[in-house]
């Protein structure tokens, strides 16, 4: 019988994960007796996703705000600080916030507007234009950006992050001066050393900076890539990736799991035979189009993956074939054309290839990452693993 259904994403529950716990056996367990209460077989090529959070809560990878301060102060001195382009996150951002201000004796603290880095808004472009205000070259104080736009909260939250991370700050005592700008080199009349809290612009800023004569610059991932005091660390990300685990505790970003990935492929083709993909994903870098946030606040959606799962989509576009090829054809003339076309495919690239365009060009562990990421949901659905399967089939499957 012809199959009728393709892609199928599916949440796999498994128990609450402690540090120390077996994760190759308990994900391998789990898909299996998941497959077996629900009635679906396993097949080559399924692919097997892990939160980023399960592996560095097995991993024990927590660091204390005490352990934040430390390095912090060790790497840019204790003294003044330019803290720049933070994301306005509670969860991502407010407690690195509070070790980064318990190091420091003042922190200059420059925002981005008018939104943060994965567009967390603090005013409208409406706003800006109604002001007069040009956000690629003008640099307001605090007092200023209150004259001008008043108190904003986050429409999600219900936030004010301007008072909010201002007041973190003055808790951990700490004098705190905030500006908003979108220049790097806009906070060197203010701090020489600064640690810049961008993400995916990071490399630039520190360059720019450095160019611009500061003295000294930091990177969130170059803060806790040793462990400190016995804490957790990320020798590649530092605290990039972390988000909140209690009031003095961040959980980072899971390290050295490329063998946990192949161990876990490998303990599936013992029990079953069959060849599972395997990746550990975080956010899944797509884009809410109401509230403008761009969801890829971790430095990469996957940190590792089974080889099988390099590279980028390679298909046709089917209604293009539809509409353009085969526009003299319907019905089973149509169908029987266009599966010819798509076994005709020899593996070679179909870049350029006008049959292919509007096929979404990205890595398959981003277009996958993203996909297991709204199956597994970020609240208590429990299914921090994703068996995702026929994500390789095609028309002629």
């Amino acid at each position: 019988m012809e199959r009728k259904v393709g892609t199928v994403s599916r949440g796999i529950r498994c128990p609450i994960i402690r540090e120390g716990d077996d994760l190759v056996k308990i994900t391998v367990d789990s898909v299996i007796e998941a497959a077996e209460s629900e009635g679906f077989a396993l097949r080559d090529r399924d692919v097997v996703a892990l939160t980023e959070s399960i592996v560095a809560r097995a991993q024990g990878n927590y660091a204390s705000v005490d352990a934040i301060a430390t390095d912090v102060r060790n790497k840019l001195g204790g003294e003044t600080i330019g803290v720049i382009f933070p994301i306005l996150s509670r969860n991502r951002f407010a407690i690195c916030l509070r070790g980064i201000a318990k190091g420091a004796k003042k922190v200059v603290l420059m925002l981005s507007y008018p939104s943060d880095e994965v567009g967390n808004e603090l005013v409208s472009f409406d706003q800006l234009d109604a002001a007069k205000v040009n956000p690629y070259s003008d640099v307001l104080s605090l007092e200023k950006y209150r004259e001008l736009f008043g108190a904003n909260v986050h429409p999600f939250t219900g936030v004010d992050y301007v008072q909010y991370y201002g007041d973190l700050v003055k808790e951990m005592g700490a004098e705190v001066e905030i500006i908003f700008a979108n220049d790097p080199r806009a906070i060197l009349p203010y701090a020489k050393k600064v640690l810049n809290c961008d993400i995916h612009t990071r490399a630039r800023t520190k360059r720019l900076l450095y160019a611009a004569g500061a003295e000294t610059v930091c990177g969130l991932d170059d803060i806790l890539t040793e462990s400190i005091d016995g804490n957790g660390c990320n020798e590649k990300y530092g605290l990039l990736g972390s988000n909140k685990s209690t009031e003095n505790t961040v959980k980072l970003f899971p390290r050295d799991c490329q063998d946990l990935v192949e161990n876990i492929q490998k303990l599936f083709l013992e029990k079953t035979g069959k060849c599972i993909e395997v990746m550990v994903y975080g956010d899944g870098a797509f884009k809410d189009p109401v509230g403008k946030i761009w969801e890829l606040a971790d430095p990469v959606v996957s940190p590792a993956y089974t080889p099988g799962l390099e590279g980028t989509p390679n298909e046709l576009k089917l209604k293009y074939l539809a509409d353009n090829d085969y526009a003299n054809l319907s019905g089973a003339e149509l169908k029987a054309a266009i599966e010819k076309a798509i076994r005709a495919k020899d593996g070679s690239s179909l870049v350029g290839n006008m049959a292919s365009q509007g096929t979404t060009p990205r890595r398959l562990t981003d277009l996958i990452g993203s996909l297991c990421d709204l199956t597994s949901g970020s609240g208590d659905k429990g299914t921090p693993i994703i068996l995702v399967q026929g994500y390789f089939d095609n028309y002629t499957n």
